[in-house]
């Protein structure tokens, strides 16, 4: 394991920032510290130590705290530097420190970096309104959407709604234990210059962003489509339960991997609905893209979860609690948004995966039942087939079965903080 701080050689070394800033140097905040929080967290910090002229060294992190043993969780972080709840065994930089008063935490910070379980961000957004100036620029590491009086909503242009500042994304293949221990992978960040650009030197710019998240284990590439990186990185949770219910049923990696190409469909075809501005290249040219749906459908808190239900007949949040330690399976809450914003245009049949993992997550439908709900049959139907004078076919008599199979109230359990 490497010193706080250090890295182990990737045959590339971290390359020198030709960043000429023109201002003070950037404060950075991270908003969260979960695994994946703590393990962006540990990047940022090792970055901010190694450029000082672009970062100020000091990355402060805000924690939800709370006591493991007879100590607090952020007294540890500090005083031992591992985040021994939610990132055991992993040595966090001496320049990163906990902080559990969130408004403390971001007081003038240049840069959030958010990277919380997405159906917390409406609460914390709240608290943070009035207290971040509007020359903050942010990064979501989020995965999900938000769904309301907006309509279904990119969750970093939420947050540039509400708190009036520019926002971009972080996603790609990326299990946070692997990223930790300093295994090499690639990650995609998206950003777009905003109006009130300072200029370069001034401002947060696609360089500056690569020099801040870019490790010699961890690559980064930045590009524009924030749209399709955030689409890609929500919906492939949803996918990534799909497969779980496969694998654990049994049925092996032929059945996960038709999970995978019907679900690839559906978050391109989603995307180009509802968000016209994404690039479909973006979907297979990014880490972000095909690659992170390959990696979070062969790993992962979703997978877990729903192999779990599927073996032991126990449902989504019971599974949730009991397996991942007060962290949260994304896909759960995100199929229950796509559903409702679907369901709200009446397009749930066009987007049977999606809709078939919302039923058996939220309505008990059989998991077996799966092949049938996805499977599209019209181009068979002959005029032999007896459809007792009906016009639909098959695969819509199958998904029709949905409704009968409904045993919960719609809106499901709520997920407690």
């Amino acid at each position: 394991m490497p010193g706080k701080g250090e890295s182990h050689a990737h045959g590339d070394e971290q390359p020198v920032s030709v960043v000429a800033l023109h201002r003070h140097p950037f404060r950075v905040t991270v908003i969260g510290s979960g695994n994946w929080g703590t393990t962006i967290a540990k990047v940022v910090a090792e970055n901010t130590a190694q450029h000082p002229h672009l970062f100020c060294k000091q990355v402060s992190m805000w924690v939800f705290d709370e006591k493991v043993g007879d100590e607090m969780l952020t007294e540890i972080i500090n005083t031992k530097h591992q985040n021994v709840k939610y990132l055991p065994n992993i040595d966090l930089p001496t320049n990163l420190v906990a902080n559990p008063d969130l408004i403390d935490s971001v007081r003038d910070a240049d840069i959030l970096v958010f990277n919380i379980p997405h159906q917390f961000l409406g609460r914390i957004v709240d608290q943070l309104k009035g207290h971040v100036k509007p020359h903050v620029r942010a990064i979501s590491c989020l995965k999900g959407f938000e769904v309301g009086r907006k309509g279904v909503q990119l969750l970093s242009s939420y947050i540039t709604d509400e708190l009036g500042i520019q926002c971009g994304a972080l996603s790609g293949a990326n299990l946070a234990p692997e990223v930790a221990k300093e295994h090499w992978s690639e990650t995609t960040v998206a950003y777009q210059l905003p109006k009130d650009f300072r200029g370069e030197g001034y401002d947060v710019d696609h360089r500056v962003l690569k020099v801040l998240f870019h490790r010699p284990y961890f690559h980064v590439n930045v590009i524009d489509d924030v749209a399709g990186i955030s689409i890609a990185g929500a919906l492939k949770n949803v996918v990534a339960l799909g497969c779980g219910f496969v694998e654990g049923l049994g049925w092996g990696n032929n059945a996960a991997a038709a999970i995978q190409r019907v679900g690839l469909g559906e978050i391109i075809k989603f995307g180009r609905t509802f968000f016209p501005e994404c690039k479909v290249e973006t979907y297979y040219q990014e880490s972000a893209g095909v690659a992170d749906l390959i990696t979070t459908c062969s790993g992962g808190r979703n997978v877990k979860v729903a192999k779990m239900m599927a073996k032991t007949g126990k449902d989504a949040f019971e599974v949730e609690r009991d397996l991942l330690n007060g962290q949260s399976a994304q896909g759960i809450i995100t199929c229950k948004e796509v559903h409702e914003w679907l369901d709200t245009c009446e397009m749930t049949k066009e987007y049977p995966l999606f809709e078939a993992v919302y039923q058996i997550v939220y309505n008990g439908v059989p998991m077996k039942n799966l092949p049938d709900l996805i499977e599209e049959l019209d181009s068979f139907v002959t005029e032999d087939d007896d459809l007792s004078g009906s016009d639909l076919s098959r695969s819509d008599l199958s998904r029709s079965d949905i409704a009968d199979a409904a045993v919960v109230d719609n809106e499901g359990p709520l997920v407690d903080a």
